[in-house]
């Protein structure tokens, strides 16, 4: 079974202390301490695309240089399984789909031939998202302790693919989830950690203007004319048709231009089709800028983002929305749709606006391209937000404590 080689990122675990304080990476020393001797594997579906990949990219190697023997491995699947395992997603995030049950003896011959061949070498199993849920077989096998991190919101799912993926997430020691709103009553135990961003990699580092215009150029982009842009995988959840129509009708009365801008996950098989759809609907505007990014162009996305006078998220149904809080970070006012994970970072009209409608998200966006003193306004907000509750450092800690209390469930950790 292949494994990631996880670079370590050119930051350091002490370079944080110049972000979050001293102390807080000083606590991340003393609860690692706590884990001498134990190993952590997380097993996900792909190496690349989506948020889920991004955090393990980055806190891999952070969770090493604590001293933690953190590893990553993916499991293994052709088209075919993740065409299955995209309608899974869908339908936990409450999308009509229909699922045979000849997807589901394909979902479970797949699960079975990785659990067969892959080598677990972890103490505690962290296993992500639906895809590899059913490797739990292996539970009495492997592994000290099991446990099921699910980065969707399946407070609404379709309630036969749920009973299908709980039944295995109950054999679990514990699951996790986003937000309280996400969750399902489950027999095990239960912890709530948001996702969170790295405020030193290169898509939320610091860059400078020169770096943004060479961007901006290589893009056909004037930067003189204000620039809405979401930037997120092309999804129809995250609903780039909307987007587009939301544009138009801001575009009838203010000059701009729109960035729709992303990539796409190996192990999701509906990306292309979205991206030519969107294609279609821009219509050749010149205005409207359809970017498929290749895994990798972090600088870039980043200028995007920093180039942009108000970052969009119109997404139908939302997980967390990564994107969001890298918009938020850099001092960027948002307009977003009020779903999901969203909600826990966009605060209404004080740290972002939240919209319910194509037309509500065009009204947004007007009323921040005409009011850049009340943009502003919500950008130091937020950037503030994401400070005190979902940057890497955060979420590195409430890892740890998780990963202690599965060891040591009737302590107390102070720090």
């Amino acid at each position: 079974m292949e494994r990631e080689i996880v670079h370590h990122p050119r930051a350091k675990i002490q370079d944080y202390a110049s972000v979050v304080g001293a102390s807080a990476i000083e606590d991340l020393r003393a609860l690692a301490e706590k884990l001498s001797g134990k190993a952590i594997q997380n097993i996900n579906s792909t190496f690349t695309g989506g948020g889920v990949a991004e955090i393990l990219a980055r806190m891999v190697p952070l969770l090493n240089q604590l001293g933690v023997d953190a590893k990553w491995t993916t499991i293994k699947g052709n088209d075919e399984f993740f065409g299955v395992t995209k309608k899974f997603h869908n339908a936990l995030h409450g999308r009509a789909e229909h699922i045979s049950s000849e997807d589901l003896s394909l979902f479970l011959e797949v699960n079975k031939k990785n659990a067969e061949e892959l080598e677990f070498e972890g103490g505690i199993i962290f296993v992500h998202d639906p895809q590899p849920v059913a490797l739990v077989a292996k539970k009495k096998e492997c592994g000290e302790k099991w446990i099921w991190r699910c980065h969707i919101d399946v407070s609404k799912p379709d309630r036969k693919v749920w009973e299908f993926v709980r039944n295995f997430v109950v054999d679990y020691d514990a699951a996790v989830f986003s937000a309280p709103n996400f969750t399902q009553q489950l027999p095990i135990r239960q912890f709530l950690i948001s996702p969170s961003i790295d405020p030193l990699s290169d898509k939320n580092k610091e860059i400078s203007s020169e770096v943004i215009d060479s961007v901006l150029g290589k893009y056909g982009l004037d930067k003189g004319k204000p620039i809405i842009a979401q930037i997120s995988r092309f999804d129809y959840l995250k609903d780039p048709v909307g987007v587009i129509q939301a544009f138009e009708m801001v575009r009838k009365s203010i000059d701009c231009q729109l960035v729709l801008a992303g990539g796409a996950a190996t192990d999701d098989p509906e990306s292309e089709k979205v991206l030519e759809e969107s294609r279609d609907r821009a219509s050749n505007n010149p205005d409207i800028h359809i970017l498929p990014i290749p895994p990798g162009s972090d600088i870039e996305i980043n200028a995007l983002q920093r180039a942009s006078a108000v970052i969009l998220q119109k997404s139908i149904k939302e997980g967390f929305g990564l994107t969001v809080t890298e918009a938020m970070w850099k001092g960027k006012p948002v307009v977003a749709s009020a779903v999901g994970g969203i909600q826990l970072q966009v605060k209404n009209k004080f740290t972002g606006l939240l919209c319910h409608s194509i037309e509500g998200a065009a009204y947004s966006i007007k009323r921040l391209l005409s009011n850049p003193e009340y943009a502003d306004y919500l950008g130091k907000n937020a950037r503030e937000h994401v400070r005190q509750n979902f940057l890497i450092t955060r979420h590195l800690k409430d890892y740890l404590l998780l990963f202690i209390s599965l060891y040591y469930p009737s302590d107390i950790i102070y720090l």
